[in-house]
């Protein structure tokens, strides 16, 4: 049993110059939070062009007048299919993370990242759009896991909350970049038109394919830095190589630190488990009590709603009487207020801590559901939906955005880090997949604001969840929580 654990702050911060070069590497790895952030939602203002060019949405005649319609079930599942590709990436990568490594499979993503992005946007069919949507969500599945988890094991404790939120700013920010392209791409709609005519314009032949294709370029920018960053030193010392970790940690905090950090870490990775990573593990009562605060909040994190405010913002948008111009300027807007709130939680997640974070996130964006419902309910439309939508959205980028990650990353044991952390990602994909499919469904058959209010409801029961479960973790090593956690 380890009965010590001294943890990096004990010998301090890194001095100024390495923590310089903590962000730096940080940074990089953070791009395949960027590259998750664009591809996921690239796809909220190209929907309105490839469904008519794909024939998902038709002209048809009602009463003697043309009609737009929507196949729900196309939609869903061209606004879905991505998430398959991420639970399968997330659900291979941690055993592929502990085998090979966090450096060669941040590499590998953002190869993927760029292939599957220019072949998702030149796609000639309906179903060569799906194989390389599912393609791009491997992608996107290996970065959810990757980014966060690389960041955590090279992170300083006092500096982790802050530097693993720096991947959830990358996301928003590659959300907004998105947002931002979408709107200056796409040529102005005229007010009413059909289908035919969209389909038939340069924004449904070609203006949606540039929208994927141009993910492409910062994901060469990541695949050339990835190269340049040095291996996680917990992988390194899980793997039997100390001496490598211990260069890489002299680095970042100075031989002080390092020497201390790497007797921390061999502490918690015992030798005849160094390379032997069983599934079975994480079923132990106490880890299983860690896995279900994980799984838990990654279900929360996408059943609080949020995501379909950027994947359904044409729906959501339209049914508040906005038309296609001024939807594509809002989408924008709720960027915006994404990245701006990020960096709220950037500034607090150490000093506040996890779980005050959290609660707030959770009371907030439930209310801000529960008055975008009654909107709804009274149609009240118009600037009303946008404010209450905003203040949602605000809520969950400084809260259930980046914290959840942080809290993943940092929860479960050195040894079973990389398959830990796969199993409550494959969760979160798992749990996205159903709010994504599932929304245009329940918006057909119990209406938006309902939709909403059931939303909100999730959300009370996840302050709940977070109130009695979720234990504080911040200014801990990660090898201080194992401890705390698991003995």
């Amino acid at each position: 049993m380890i009965t010590t654990i001294q943890g990096s702050d004990s010998v301090g911060l890194p001095a100024e110059g390495r923590r310089g070069y903590v962000w730096l590497i940080s940074v990089v790895a953070a791009m395949g939070g960027l590259l998750f952030g664009w591809d996921w939602v690239v796809i909220g203002g190209a929907k309105a062009f490839f469904e008519p060019f794909f024939g998902i949405t038709k002209d048809v005649i009602v009463a003697g007048q043309a009609t737009v319609v929507t196949d729900e079930n196309l939609s869903g599942w061209a606004n879905s299919c991505a998430l398959l590709g991420c639970l399968a990436g997330s659900l291979v990568i941690g055993v592929l993370s502990d085998k090979f490594g966090r450096k060669r499979l941040l590499i590998f993503a953002a190869f993927l990242f760029g292939l599957s992005s220019v072949l998702t946007g030149w796609a000639g069919n309906f179903h060569q759009f799906i194989l390389w949507r599912i393609a791009g969500g491997v992608a996107i599945g290996m970065a959810s896991n990757l980014s966060p988890l690389y960041i955590a094991e090279i992170a300083p404790a006092q500096m982790r909350g802050r530097l693993v939120s720096l991947n959830q700013l990358t996301i928003v920010i590659g959300i907004l970049a998105a947002q931002l392209l979408n709107m200056v791409i796409a040529r102005k709609v005229p007010d009413g038109a059909t289908a035919a005519v969209i389909a038939d314009s340069w924004n449904g032949q070609f203006g949606w394919r540039w929208m994927f294709t141009l993910v492409a370029a910062p994901s060469l920018l990541f695949f050339i830095s990835a190269m340049l960053v040095p291996e996680s030193p917990r992988w390194l010392v899980k793997r039997g190589l100390p001496d490598r970790a211990q260069k890489i940690l002299a680095r970042i905090g100075g031989e002080k630190y390092a020497v201390a950090e790497t007797a921390n870490i061999r502490q918690t990775i015992a030798v005849e488990e160094i390379s032997r990573v069983r599934l079975v593990d994480l079923l132990a009562p106490k880890l299983s009590k860690i896995l279900l605060i994980g799984c838990g909040l990654a279900v929360l994190q996408q059943w609080s709603g949020i995501n379909v405010l950027f994947n359904y913002a044409d729906n959501i948008f339209k049914h508040a009487g906005f038309g296609v111009n001024t939807t594509l300027l809002f989408i924008v807007i709720t960027g915006v207020v994404n990245v701006a709130f990020t960096f709220v939680a950037l500034g607090t997640v150490d000093r506040w801590g996890r779980r005050r974070l959290m609660l707030v996130g959770c009371a907030g964006i439930a209310v801000a559901h529960m008055l975008t419902g009654l909107a709804y309910a009274m149609h009240l439309q118009g600037i009303a939906v946008l404010v209450f939508i905003l203040a949602a959205i605000g809520c969950y980028a400084m809260s259930l955005a980046p914290v959840t990650w942080v809290v993943i990353s940092e929860i479960f044991p050195n040894r079973i880090r990389g398959t830990a952390i796969s199993v409550a990602v494959s969760a979160l994909w798992i749990a996205c997949f159903i709010l994504t499919y599932t929304f245009p469904l329940l918006e057909k058959s119990i209406g938006t604001g309902n939709t909403f209010w059931l939303y909100a409801a999730i959300c009370v029961a996840g302050f709940a969840f977070v109130f009695l479960k979720l234990p504080e973790t911040k200014n801990k090593s990660l090898e201080q929580i194992e401890h705390e956690l698991v003995d």
